[in-house]
């Protein structure tokens, strides 16, 4: 390298709080903010200051920076149940963004290399779903783009591919910004023109259907709860109580005309927070509502087991001749619905007693047949709460199911952005299945979710609300449906090729005698 490309090479501490900016237009981007632009400006931000660090271990520190600023702003709601555990969330995911900057620095210098930088967005984030303790696959940049022409792209490759082209167009206004050439300019074009074209037809695109579509009329209950803290949702039994006495005014509603009759009723995740099998005021409360409604409820209750210490967060059935399980959740929060090496972290870090007894995962998919009280027999689909950010688990329910709710808890995260990062994350989610989705929560933000991810009715949280929606029955699948997991396997293969051709290349310049591990021209960014 040149002396040139030497001397454009900056010192770490002055590139760092540059990336931290990067990271806070990240947060930004994301709901409730909505800023989207500002995903492609962070992607440029890190891209540039990576590349003009000065080694491996001078990026990666900027890239730290940059995943602090980012998460320490991103995940603030978890100040709701701990600092502690706010701080070591978002410590611990700031690391990625340390591995993403090394990585960055080692393929600014390859041919090609904002695609390389592309895919190294998508590995990092495609780790984080899996990674540690099944993933936390929350902020990702793929949902982001809700409101802009790269939405189209979610029916036809899913998130990751958003994601992947959130980090490409970044990529390339860094290499325009600094390199400065037509061919710069040109790449960019060309790449958002492209982008632009595929985009806005995957927006106005709907699967083809047989004919219109038969509807079903869905009741919703959010009863509302005191909020705030591990104790959101208030004294024992409070939630159940607040659940069957709005269930009772939807069925005065209903019985005065003001509301169309519900096929069944949906209510939320912690519907009741005692187990209706074995606390007799809670099954009375639940009985009761049922009744009052006269027709099947979905209800979101926990199952205990006291002799085993374990739990399940589940759906359940309710119908006037009993109860049948539904749905048990599949993907649960690590420590806060269970610990993991719990005899390791239990006695190092009591507070953790709040979790209780530890939660375990169903197995089997989302989807439960019912029959409406007019004979009609269909699949509903559920999804509890978390598991909207695991795509696999909500396209298993979506499959088998005709109708698609969620079920949510948020009572503990009243009042913060959390909230509006869930449905944000639900909304990518009926947008990649072109499927109404309805989400049905304790405290807010309960809504309708159309095919494309548009808000189609909301509820404002921290009230108790009620209504019936009229949902298609839908049985059709999308691109993203049947193969957006190998899309976003092939892209983080594609990023995992680029560390390695990074790593070599690094290798191949230090033993030429150049230790600087920059670009190997006198322009150090090509990213």
């Amino acid at each position: 390298m040149t002396s040139k490309g030497r001397d454009e090479h900056l010192p770490w501490w002055l590139l760092a709080p540059i990336a931290g900016i990067g990271g806070l237009a990240a947060s930004a981007a994301f709901m409730p903010f909505n800023a989207w632009p500002l995903a492609f400006v962070a992607v440029a931000v890190l891209a540039w200051a990576t590349s003009r660090a000065a080694s491996v271990a001078a990026a990666a520190a900027v890239g730290w920076s940059f995943g602090l600023l980012f998460m320490f702003t991103s995940l603030i709601w978890q100040t709701s149940i701990m600092i502690a555990s706010y701080a070591g969330l978002s410590v611990l995911m700031s690391l990625f963004y340390a591995a993403l900057g090394a990585v960055l620095h080692l393929t600014g210098g390859l041919r090609l290399a904002p695609l390389w930088g592309a895919g190294a967005w998508t590995l990092v984030e495609f780790t984080t779903s899996v990674f540690p303790f099944d993933g936390f696959a929350w902020m990702r940049l793929g949902y982001t783009q809700l409101d802009s022409w790269l939405a189209g792209f979610y029916p036809l490759a899913g998130a990751a591919s958003v994601t992947f082209l959130v980090a490409l167009l970044g990529h390339l206004l860094a290499h325009l910004a600094t390199r400065r050439t037509p061919r710069a300019a040109v790449a960019l074009a060309a790449a958002t023109a492209l982008t632009l074209g595929v985009g806005l037809a995957g927006r106005v695109w709907l699967p083809a259907a047989s004919d219109t579509p038969e509807t079903v009329s869905v009741g919703w209950v959010q009863p509302g709860a005191p909020g705030g803290g591990v104790y959101g949702l208030g004294e024992p039994r409070t939630i159940a109580f607040n659940s069957q006495a709005e269930t009772g005014r939807l069925a005065e509603r209903v019985r005065a005309g003001s509301e169309p009759a519900p096929d069944f009723i949906v209510w939320p995740e912690n519907g009741t927070d005692m187990d209706p099998r074995q606390d007799a005021p809670t099954a009375a409360a639940v009985e009761a509502a049922v009744a009052d409604a006269g027709v099947p409820v979905v209800v979101g209750t926990i199952w205990t087991d006291d002799a085993r210490e374990e739990r399940q967060t589940v759906a359940v059935l309710y119908d006037g001749n009993g109860s049948e399980l539904a749905y048990a959740k599949r993907n649960l929060v690590p420590f806060g619905e269970w610990i993991p090496f719990r005899d390791f972290f239990l006695p190092l870090i009591p507070q953790l007693a709040y979790v209780g007894y530890q939660s375990v995962p169903g197995t089997l998919p989302g989807s439960f047949p019912l029959t409406t009280n007019d004979g009609r027999r269909l699949q509903v689909g559920v999804a509890i709460c978390y598991e909207v950010v695991y795509p696999d688990t909500v396209f298993d329910a979506a499959r088998e199911g005709q109708v698609m709710v969620v079920q949510s808890s948020n009572a503990m995260y009243q009042d913060t952005i959390q909230i509006d990062q869930q449905f944000a994350a639900t909304r990518v989610r009926a947008a990649e299945m072109r499927r109404e989705v309805l989400v049905v929560t304790t405290t807010g933000l309960s809504g309708l979710v159309g095919q494309r991810g548009e808000v189609l009715d909301l509820v404002p949280d921290s009230v108790s609300a009620s209504g019936v929606h009229a949902m298609p029955l839908r049985d059709t699948a999308t691109p993203a449906m049947v193969a957006s997991r190998w899309v976003e396997y092939l892209l983080a293969a594609q990023g995992l090729v680029g560390v390695v051709l990074g790593a070599v290349a690094l290798r191949n310049r230090r033993r030429g005698g150049t230790m600087d591990v920059g670009s190997d021209t006198s322009e150090p960014v090509r990213s």
